[in-house]
């Protein structure tokens, strides 16, 4: 038997839900019987090769793919056993200096520092954590600066807010500092509420204590003895790991009373959110963890002097925490040296959509779009065409592929008309419709919307219904310019963000594919052939074999024609279910 040390079952949320609780039992008894040891960790950002299994020895790392139970056992005898090189299953390995596997040049061209420790490391295990230099940024802090030492760190570092806006970090902390009153709080924004995201979710889970650390530093340079890390109940999982490790850090005395024996103190709470998108905004997140519903407030007062319980409060989100103990460690100029001149450091992505590498990645911030989405995420699934990604979410907008070289920053984005966000990117082929895009979010903002001010409220509302009508084939060119108009008028007019921005998915297809609203109303069809309403279906006579399976399966009996003979549907009796098409063996029903 080789002298494998250890197995390694990836136990991310995506990896579960791919199988790998079932491949862990498998491996669980295997290891068992041969005395080999078998741990867990977090996602490595490779979710669309899951269930991932690692076998380490030494400096030899193997990560193979897919690994359902089966695979998992002919892994463990001819790999883990024996030796056998199993190049078919490898999608990644190293033997200390170079790295090969089928997935090599999309992680080697990664630069990770918030996901540094993402599927290395059991998140449930302090000892991995500190082992990888963990707790020494907050030792650091504690023993060798002052508060405006760390401030003015993190100020030269260039690192600033990864939930969206982009605020530079240390300025944020600085105004909080300079609060006379006290208490003062730390809050962490876990909300991650964007369709297609799943960054902070995939740091909570796989490295919870980086979280954790970044906090209480924060704690020390603003003044601050408590803090809340605010996420939503629809992630058990990173909850879980969070409590975990909040339990290991305190009985170790890295969090509570006299942590390290320096006299300071600070713990964290943790406050489950009911998945509201619009404690996304920091004072409706406030609103939540004091109990009210969450509504945003107006601003001024800002929070560094009046947030929680209307106490100095500083709010970051989960990314910008998780690079605060990575700088402190090693230094604001070597962050600084990744990224652009005013975007510093890398930015963590999920790709989501029709993109066929579908996952996490961390690049330095400036990677175009292109890179992203075709040398990262290996570009459409089925060799489809690119026509969009949409970036930010709900609050986001669409670019087009003309612009696939735009850097990706919190310069270049915004003047595409979309937001860079918190970094969900989900990419669009030549299949996905604009318009029922833009109604896709738009419908999701207008439910979320907390109903406080007016033009939000109502005129999220009237956009939707003008969007509904196009997409039903109701459309009136006149309700281009009108839906063009609220946009503008919500965008300017709303309280808080969400308001804001919910206009942006709108505003960017209009600026972008207006020809396709106007074949939705002019026309009558939907260029995509995705709105059911302007769809129908057409049997092509040359690929009709006549095998009755269309017919048979027709809800409404719209299918016609002999045994053996090309088919025909009556499109007055189509309720355009799209049954036929999915069932028929031949590509013999289009969509028209």
């Amino acid at each position: 038997m080789s002298a494998v040390k250890q197995v390694i079952v990836g136990m991310g949320t995506c990896g579960m839900s791919a199988g790998a609780s079932d491949t862990y039992a498998e491996l669980q008894k295997l290891c068992s019987e041969k005395g080999i040891e078998l741990k867990i960790t977090g996602c490595i950002g490779m979710c669309y090769r899951e269930p991932l299994v690692e076998v380490r020895t030494g400096a030899n790392r193997a990560i193979f793919g897919e690994v359902n139970p089966a695979k998992a056992r002919e892994i463990f005898e001819k790999y883990v056993l024996k030796d056998e090189p199993l190049p078919e299953d490898l999608v990644w390995g190293t033997d200390g200096e170079k790295t090969f596997g089928q997935e090599a040049p999309v992680l080697d061209r990664q630069v990770r520092i918030v996901l540094r420790n993402c599927g290395l490391i059991d998140p449930e295990s302090l000892d991995e954590y500190r082992a990888r230099g963990g707790y020494a940024a907050l030792k650091r802090v504690l023993t060798e600066m002052k508060p405006s030492e760390i401030i003015d760190e993190v100020k030269a570092s260039g690192l600033r807010g990864r939930g969206g806006a982009g605020f530079p970090t240390g300025l944020k902390w600085s105004f909080a500092a300079a609060q006379p009153a006290t208490p003062k709080y730390v809050i962490c924004n876990a909300d991650e509420g964007d369709p297609g995201a799943f960054m902070d979710r995939s740091v909570l889970e796989g490295d919870p204590h980086a979280v954790l650390e970044g906090m209480a530093i924060c704690g020390r340079a603003i003044g601050a003895n408590a803090g809340y890390i605010y996420c939503r109940a629809e992630y058990p999982l990173a909850i879980a790991r969070l409590e975990i490790a909040l339990k290991a850090a305190r009985e170790a005395h890295l969090l509570g009373k006299n942590i390290m024996g320096t006299g300071f103190d600070f713990d964290i709470t943790i406050k489950q959110g009911a998945g509201a998108f619009v404690c996304g905004e920091e004072t409706a997140l406030f609103a939540s963890i004091e109990g009210q519903r969450g509504m945003p407030r107006i601003r001024p007062p800002f929070p560094a002097e009046k947030g929680l319980w209307q106490h100095p409060s500083n709010n970051n989100n989960v990314e910008t925490f998780a690079n605060v103990a990575w700088i402190i460690r090693n230094g604001a100029a070597q962050f600084a040296e990744y990224g652009t001149e005013k975007s510093k450091g890398t930015k963590v992505f999920a790709l989501a959509g029709k993109v066929a590498r579908g996952g996490l990645c961390e690049v330095p911030m400036g990677t175009t779009i292109k890179e992203l989405v075709f040398d990262i995420g290996g570009g459409i699934k089925n060799g489809g065409t690119f026509k969009a990604v949409q970036m930010g979410g709900p609050s986001g907008g669409c670019i087009p592929a003309p612009l696939k070289d735009t850097p990706v920053d919190f310069e270049s984005i915004p003047k595409t008309g979309a937001i860079m966000g918190s970094g969900g990117m989900v990419v669009l082929d030549d299949h996905s419709c604009m318009v029922e895009m833009a109604r896709f979010f738009l419908d999701f903002t207008q439910k979320e919307s907390c109903g406080k001010c007016t033009f939000c409220r109502i005129g999220t509302l009237r956009m939707l219904e003008i969007l509904q009508r196009i997409v039903d084939g109701k459309g009136t060119p006149e309700d281009i310019e009108k839906l063009e108009q609220l946009a503008r008028q919500v965008g300017d007019s709303s309280l808080c963000g969400l308001g804001q921005t919910a206009p942006n998915p709108v505003l960017t297809t209009l600026r972008y594919y207006r020809d396709e609203y106007e074949a939705h109303v002019n026309e009558h069809r939907c260029p995509a052939h995705v709105c059911q309403a302007l769809v129908q279906f057409s049997i092509l006579p040359d690929r009709c074999v006549g095998c009755d399976l269309c017919a048979k399966s027709c809800p409404v009996q719209a299918i016609s024609g002999e045994r053996k003979q090309p088919h025909s549907i009556d499109s007055t009796k189509c309720i355009k279910c799209g049954k036929c098409q999915t069932l028929c063996n031949f590509s013999a029903i289009e969509r028209i």
